[in-house]
């Protein structure tokens, strides 16, 4: 078995791993380190013999690296001692998670401890992509365009914030964990908006990203599942992820929405998208099943000139009400000019421009320059997608409002 094996277990096993490690040790960053150790030792001793069982071969190593730190801490001799009566060097095929009772609540208490409000949002993102993802500091490195040492830093600051503060490895009460499940989306949205729009870098998609982002989503609609917004997330994942095949041309040129040949979109993401939707909607959309039916609204149009801008106008401006952003009044403004036309749309993004909701951000002028080369302005046009062009980190994205500008001559 090589790396690829290696690196395949570990990314569906890995949850499953450091949360029973967790559970076992009651030290989130103990089992995190000893999980690592495991897949270290793996990535050498699998080439020369392979496991009939690889997730419980990572589960057994990982635990005895565990003990053997436990081991080295005087003050917990102890507990070394009781833990250490428990494991046999009989066994070393034998998963001790299988099995379990408990290891869906364990997988949930992981994502909610990756995603504590004691941390930065940063540190919930690599975390969250470290310990229930799977990803190596390496991919989350590249994935948002940093450092490998920063993502290591995060993780270790993550982690010693999480001991510091003394976070239990429990779930949640029912109460308290309806009002956290926030925190716990919002970091799989971060991470699937970077794979799906990458802020900056030289590709329009982050593929990967975006997927790993659909994967943690669906892990947590089988943990959550009579959570509405779980599922309105999970549908505004696949329902946008169904457009990425006509997003780009081969060499990742992007290609704008009126442009897509439809032919290429993923219809059995859409049917994903559309049955999770139905699910988000049995109590009310959320902020998240609200964008998830705009979503569905592009997803079923034939076309951009069919499309229902109308509808779309009315989920932004509920989505307004539930979840107020100058994103938000940006995106309704669009509809708004797709519906009914681009006057009133304008006078919208002026007022998010003297109010300077957005600074810093291309949108704004990237929408204002469209508006204003549909009303014949063109110089002005020009001079706001130049503009947008400037701000905008991500090349191919910044190569699009170039070329639109220089049409406008």
């Amino acid at each position: 078995m090589g790396t690829a094996d290696v690196e395949a277990v570990w990314r569906i096993e890995s949850a499953r791993i450091v949360a029973a490690l967790t559970r076992f040790t009651g030290d989130f960053g103990l089992a995190e380190d000893a999980a690592q150790e495991a897949v270290a030792e793996a990535l050498v001793s699998w080439r020369l013999d392979p496991p009939a069982n690889p997730a419980g071969w990572l589960m057994t190593t990982a635990r005895r690296r565990a003990i053997d730190a436990i081991r080295r801490r005087a003050a917990l001799q102890d507990k070394y001692v009781l833990m250490a009566a428990s494991v046999t060097e009989a066994a070393p095929e034998v998963d001790p998670v299988a099995g379990s009772d408990s290891i869906d609540d364990d997988v949930l208490a992981l994502m909610f401890i990756s995603c504590h409000p004691v941390l930065s949002p940063e540190a919930r993102v690599a975390l969250t992509l470290r310990v229930v993802g799977g990803l190596s500091s390496e991919e989350i490195a590249r994935a948002f365009l940093v450092s490998v040492p920063t993502v290591q830093a995060r993780i270790t600051r993550g982690k010693k914030t999480i001991a510091a503060a003394g976070v239990p490895f429990e779930l949640p009460l029912a109460a308290e964990r309806r009002q956290r499940l926030g925190g716990v989306l919002s970091v799989i949205y971060v991470i699937f908006t970077e794979g799906s729009s990458a802020t900056s870098g030289d590709r329009l998609l982050r593929t990967d990203l975006a997927y790993e982002a659909i994967r943690l989503a669906r892990t947590l609609v089988a943990l959550q599942p009579d959570e509405p917004e779980v599922h309105g997330l999970l549908a505004l994942c696949e329902l946008t992820a169904a457009r990425f095949p006509a997003r780009t041309d081969p060499d990742g040129t992007p290609i704008l929405l009126e442009d897509q040949d439809r032919r290429l979109w993923d219809f059995s993401a859409i049917r994903r998208g559309l049955a999770a939707l139905t699910k988000a909607s049995k109590r009310g959309l959320g902020p998240y099943g609200l964008q998830a039916a705009v979503a569905a609204v592009h997803a079923t149009a034939p076309s951009v000139e069919e499309t229902d801008w109308d509808r779309i106008v009315l989920l932004y401006e509920a989505l307004g009400r539930v979840a107020p952003s100058p994103v938000v009044e940006l995106n309704r403004a669009v509809a708004v000019a797709m519906a009914s036309g681009p006057a009133p749309a304008l006078a919208m993004v002026d007022e998010l421009v003297a109010s300077n909701k957005l600074p810093g951000s291309h949108l704004v002028p990237t929408v204002r320059g469209e508006l204003l080369a549909r009303l014949g302005r063109r110089s002005e046009a020009r001079a706001e997608l130049e503009l947008a062009a400037r701000m905008c980190a991500n090349r191919r994205e910044r190569s699009v409002l170039l070329r639109k500008a220089a049409g406008l001559g």
